[in-house]
Order: C-alpha cells, then structure tokens, then sequence
C-alpha cells in the first residue's frame, strides 16, 4: 500500500463514517498522511481526527476512535493505532489484497454474513402495503445474514418499518427493474422512477450494476481463452493496485451489517453501486493488451475482478435481484 492508496482508504472511512451516521461534518477531499514522526507508532500516520474535531463537535480522541474502529482490517493496514491527542498510526501488512480476495472466494456469495447479531430476536407484523412488503422481505434476510432470528409475529409487540407507499409492479418493470426502484431509495423516500430502469445506459445504476456483474463473467471467459485462469497464490495480492475496489469490497461486511441495523435495504443498493464503478474503473487492467502475454499480475487482478463480481451477486441475490451472466 502506497502513501496515497491509505490517503484514501482514511477518506474512504471517514465518508463510511459519515454515511453511518457517526461523524457529521463533511467529508474532506484529500488526506493527509505522512511517516511517522518519533513517539509514533508503524510507518504512517494521520491528523484527520484533530481537523474533524471541532466541526464534528467531539473531541479529536472520539473522532479517532470512530475512524479507527472503521479502519481496523482494511485492506493494506495491518493495525492502527491512536497517539497523543488524537493521531492515527497506520502499520501496514503486505499481501492484504490477497488475503481478501481468498476470503471473499472461500465465502462465495455468504461473504459478509455473519453472528454479530446472533441472539437478537426481530419480529414484524404482517403488511399488505406493496413497498413494505419487499422492504421488509429484504430486512428479514439482512438480519437473518447476521445471525439475528428475525421473522413475523409478535402481536402488538412487533416491530414496524416506515415506508413511502409505492406501488411494486413486476408485470410493467419485470422483478428486478421493480424491486430495484423499491429499495434502492430509502423507506422514507420517494420511489425511483420505473421505466428509467429499463433503460441499459450507464445513467441507469441498476443497469451499472448487473452489467459490472456480466463483466465479470466475460472477463472470465475471455481468459479462458488467452489461457489463464485466476491466482489465488499467496503472493496474489502483491500486483493488486485497486485501492477503491479493495476498499469497497473489504467494507461489504459492514455494509450488510449496517443494513440489518438501520432496517435499511438501501444501504446495500448503494454499495453495490460503488462496487461496480470501481470494479468497471479497474476491469481495463485486468486482461493482456496487444501482444503482451498472461503474468502473475493478469491471473491476480483477474481474483480481484471475480471476487468483486462474488460480491455483486450476493447482495443481488440479498435484494432479490438477478445477477446476468450476460448482458
């Protein structure tokens, strides 16, 4: 990990941070990280938490605290550490793309599912309004992913989900342009509109979505054909250079947490979201240009690219949406 990749895995948190809810103060458009200074810890460190602080209205510790409970086993960073009145110190590890990568194959599409909420027990009433009804199926199978027994029931006791009614319409959008439009936006929000789901442009983030998905699948095939297949070596992860696609993959667990907390399928749309344009912005990498002939470098970027499409077609799937394997 360079300089500038942990520059952005820190911002990458710090906006995690903030769309969680945590932090509320904007997210600064670089961070700086420099070598360590002595009486610090590892190889880098970082005063973001001491320019969070006043805006945030919490003291520089606090702020260190949230980031670092966010960047604790990113990709690259092998611990992190606060110092003085509120530095983050970076240790980094070698090889933690890899490592990611063989985890996220060793999971397959369970990758992210979880115990952090093993013996909470989450009963809803039944609903017969349409958009509550496919909320609630979704939250059901994001607690249950965590561990939770989640289910209807429980009389007067049970819990409910407010949502902007919406009508759910398979048979004018198909199932998946349909639940996509439903969940995407938050409960409380405004549905998306219909029919610009079903338009394949790259406006259309349904559309990004599977399609980062079908791209995967061809980018399988196609090496294939050239010969290579993925890397799973141990030192696949040392010509991984991806730290927006990393990111977002090493975040899926506590995106699906977050979503079973918050009630929030959205949570998960938007992840997806992110996971595709980062995986669409790297693919270009991925396959032999020209003449040039497989490396180590193509097989591990290849992982990378599989595991990301793995990713996809879980929260897809947590959605009840069809990942294609062509589009």
């Amino acid at each position: 990990m360079t300089p500038a990749d942990l520059s952005l895995t820190v911002q990458h948190a710090v906006r995690r941070a903030v769309d969680d809810g945590a932090l509320r103060v904007d997210v600064p458009p670089r961070v700086k990280v420099e070598r360590a200074r002595p009486g610090g810890t590892g190889e880098y460190a970082s005063s973001v938490a001491l320019s969070l602080a006043r805006p945030a209205g919490r003291s520089a510790l606090d702020v260190a605290g949230v980031l670092k409970e966010r960047l604790q086993g990113a990709p690259g960073i092998l611990a992190v550490d606060i110092t003085g009145p509120g530095f983050l110190n970076f240790t980094l590890r070698r090889d933690a793309g890899g490592d990611l990568v063989r985890a996220i194959r060793t999971a397959g599409a369970a990758y992210g599912h979880g115990t952090a909420l093993a013996g909470t027990v989450v009963r809803f009433g039944e609903v017969t309004e349409s958009r509550a009804a496919v909320v609630i199926e979704v939250v059901l199978r994001l607690l249950q992913s965590q561990g939770a027994d989640a289910g209807f029931g429980g009389g007067e006791g049970s819990e409910r989900i407010h949502v902007r009614p919406a009508p759910y319409a398979p048979h004018l959008l198909g199932v998946d342009a349909a639940r996509w439009s439903l969940l995407r936006a938050a409960p409380q929000d405004r549905a998306l509109d219909g029919p610009p789901l079903l338009v394949q442009h790259e406006r259309n983030s349904l559309f990004r979505v599977r399609y980062a998905h079908a791209r995967v699948r061809r980018l399988l095939v196609n090496a294939a054909q050239l010969g290579f297949s993925p890397s799973y070596d141990t030192e696949c992860g040392a010509d991984l250079h991806a730290p927006e696609l990393l990111g977002v993959l090493g975040d899926h667990p506590l995106v699906l947490l977050a979503a079973a907390r918050h009630r929030a399928p959205d949570r998960v749309a938007r992840h997806l979201e992110a996971t595709a344009d980062a995986l669409l912005a790297f693919q270009h990498t991925v396959l032999p240009l020209g003449d040039e002939k497989p490396s180590a470098a193509h097989r591990s970027r290849l992982a990378l690219a599989e595991a990301a499409g793995t990713v996809l077609a879980g929260g897809l799937s947590l959605l009840g949406i069809s990942a294609p394997d062509q589009i």
